[in-house]
């Protein structure tokens, strides 16, 4: 049995009452109040639940503008009903109201009569429009939630998820794990100042943890969560009661005046180690907002925005589906994303980093001028990826050695170019580069919810540390897909991906998502830049459609060469030729690692390190020289991101944001 707040009505006045019976079926009973009356009874529903061991339903919720049911199973699974009034009216054209099946309990003590149910044959036995099978693992949904449209799930398995209905179809669109440890979600609270309380229980307290400030409210000792319990919350008390060995226990905690004031709140629980500009947002009657994206060693990605007038950095969504830190983000934003759109930001986000995992997402930004922010931001998983997959599903794999290192991406970098209305099978490209010396190709196929590993190669034989893709465009309008990696012993090496580009595409679109990797070819041109490892990378194309290649390394030196490319020659005609025309290397242009660097114009370089300098580089006859330095306030830089903006007199003004132990933008 479960109670489900009646659409349109007071809970104090109407509800509904599911019952789960034998061979899956469940009943819609709705039950109306009737002061100094007995309640009034009426059949509305009947439902059948998907097969399963313990074939009854958990918990359920309406979707009023829908006219649907959404209900968890003791299996772990979701289930979407058709529940429009038709099946009222139905009931009442055939005579059931009438002919028996509306009751009237005469005393409180009787169990519902008989005839309400005898007459329950007349009213159509409905199937699930939409199945998702053990979303929530074998223990089971343990509530279901509407807030704002979106329907909102939490179970046993330690997560809750926000999904959506599209053409009646449930689709999740992303995971939260509030807090480690907590492994039993009960329910989930909005309250009335944004905050998200999730109610659960810890070892044995029950515990209510705050989404808003990452801590617990409440850890109150209970026994554990095999028992019936009801929590209750108003500005003015909480109220906590349970039942512990055949006695009803009560906790209750006036309302006290906070003392405690939060003075900055932070960004992540850890350092930050990479951070990507999504954009800037435009809202009426306030200056630009910039999106950002981090990435840190709490595991956890963050969505935020950051404004040059209040200095303040306001989180929007935080994304906590890897299992270990964060280390590399990468964007596809532009026209040539199937997402953009003028109302707002679109893209496509790739996080990757500890446990060879790679997350994607996509992001939609826009103007909300009711929140704090005046951003909002809607997250969906689109798809992720894992070297041990196979792995982990392997029975007694406690008795094996497993032969493979833990890998870690470094950097990940989007494919440019590649235009996916002109593909058989839609998908995009990202290059990573890996710990254990190889340089991995995935292919997205957002679709069908697909990441798949398409191309590799151990050239390296040691840590790739960055990898960075670009496009190279001929007079004749063919275009190669270009690949640079750098790696721990200062060498980088330039690879032609078109073809392994062009196989996998048609390798995805016969397998049907599945394809054994392909192995990419010898790199073109490789360069001993530095003499340790590249910590930082960046290729921007010249007016005369060159390519320059910057880097900086762990001894604090900088490198810059400029490459030519042209069609390949006798053999290799049908391929693509790299010389490099000049280059220019500065050593010690810093007193640490140069963790950040940026071509900002063919003669105009920006560098960051980790001794917190901000260097500006002049180049000109075969040389760097220092312009301006800048001291920032970031210690232990990790990453930075820039981009121009026109200010409103026409000047080009360039921004910098810098991460590491904080965040900064100049």
């Amino acid at each position: 049995l479960s109670w489900a707040p009646r659409p349109g009505l007071p809970l104090d006045t109407a509800a509904a009452l599911l019952a789960s019976g034998p061979d899956g079926e469940m009943l819609w009973l709705d039950v109306t109040h009737r002061p100094g009356q007995a309640p009034w009874v009426q059949l509305v529903g009947r439902y059948l639940l998907p097969p399963c061991k313990q074939r009854w339903h958990t918990c359920a919720a309406f979707l009023p503008q829908e006219g649907l049911l959404v209900c968890g199973d003791r299996r772990g699974s979701l289930i979407l009903f058709p529940c429009s009034s038709s099946s009222g009216c139905a009931a009442e054209s055939t005579g059931i109201v009438n002919g028996g099946t509306d009751t009237v309990v005469e005393d409180s003590s009787n169990e519902l009569e008989p005839s309400c149910l005898l007459h329950r044959g007349v009213l159509p036995l409905e199937s699930p429009l939409s199945v998702l099978f053990g979303l929530h693992g074998k223990t089971g949904v343990t509530s279901v939630t509407i807030h704002r449209g979106y329907i909102y799930s939490t179970g046993r398995d330690g997560v809750y998820r926000q999904l959506r209905v599209q053409d009646q179809q449930l689709e999740v669109l992303q995971k939260h794990r509030p807090c480690k440890g907590l492994q039993w979600i009960e329910e989930l609270h909005f309250t009335l100042d944004g905050d998200l309380l999730v109610l659960g229980f810890h070892a044995d307290n029950f515990v209510v943890w705050s989404s808003r400030t990452s801590e617990n409210l409440h850890c109150i000792p209970c026994g554990g969560g095999h028992r019936s319990w009801s929590y209750c919350s108003s500005p003015l008390a909480e109220v906590f009661a349970f039942i512990k060995s055949g006695d009803v226990m009560l906790y209750q905690r006036e309302a006290e005046p906070c003392e405690q004031q939060v003075l900055l709140a932070s960004l992540h629980g850890r350092e930050i180690t990479c951070v990507r500009r999504l954009g800037a947002v435009e809202v009426p009657g306030h200056a630009a907002f910039n999106v950002f994206v981090t990435g840190s060693e709490d595991t956890t990605a963050c969505v935020l925005v950051l404004t040059e007038n209040s200095r303040a950095a306001v989180p929007l969504a935080r994304l906590s589906d890897h299992i270990s830190s964060v280390r590399t983000l990468a964007l596809a934003t532009g026209p040539g994303d199937e997402g953009f759109g003028d109302e707002g930001l679109s893209a496509l986000l790739f996080s990757a980093g500890g446990r060879a995992q790679i997350e994607c997402y996509r992001l939609q930004c826009t103007g909300d001028t009711a929140s704090e922010s005046a951003v909002a931001c809607q997250v969906i998983h689109v798809a992720s990826h894992r070297l041990d997959k196979h792995w982990e599903q392997k029975k007694n794999r406690h008795k094996l050695v497993k032969m493979d290192p833990e890998t870690r991406y470094m950097s990940l970098s989007v494919v440019p170019g590649i235009s996916t209305k002109q593909l058989p099978t839609p998908c995009k490209f990202l290059a990573a580069a890996c710990s254990d010396g190889s340089v991995r190709i995935f292919g997205l196929l957002e679709a069908a919810q697909k990441l798949v590993l398409v191309a590799e190669s151990f050239h390296h034989q040691r840590c790739v540390l960055k990898v960075e893709a670009f496009l190279h465009t001929w007079a004749g309008g063919e275009r190669r897909h270009l690949l640079c990696s750098a790696a721990t012993d200062g060498s980088i090496a330039f690879w032609d991906i078109t073809g392994p580009i062009m196989d996998a595409v048609d390798a995805l679109h016969q397998a049907e998502r599945e394809m054994q990797p392909l192995a990419l070819d010898a790199p073109l041109v490789t360069i001993m830049a530095h003499s340790c490892g590249v910590n930082s990378l960046h290729i921007q194309e010249t007016p005369e459609g060159q390519h320059l290649v910057a880097s900086g390394s762990d001894d604090g030196s900088i490198h810059v060469c400029l490459l030519e490319v042209a069609p390949g020659r006798g053999e290799a005609a049908a391929g693509t030729c790299l010389q490099v025309l000049e280059r220019v290397s500065r050593p010690c242009a810093h007193a640490a690692h140069v963790t950040g660097i940026r071509v900002l114009r063919p003669d105009l370089l920006l560098s960051a390190s980790v001794d917190q300098r901000l260097t500006l580089w002049n180049q000109r006859l075969g040389e760097l020289v220092p312009l301006s330095t800048t001291f920032f306030h970031v210690p232990d830089l990790a990453d930075l991101d820039c981009w121009e903006e026109v200010e409103a007199g026409g000047e080009l003004q360039y921004y910098c944001v810098l991460c590491g132990q904080g965040l900064e933008m100049l």
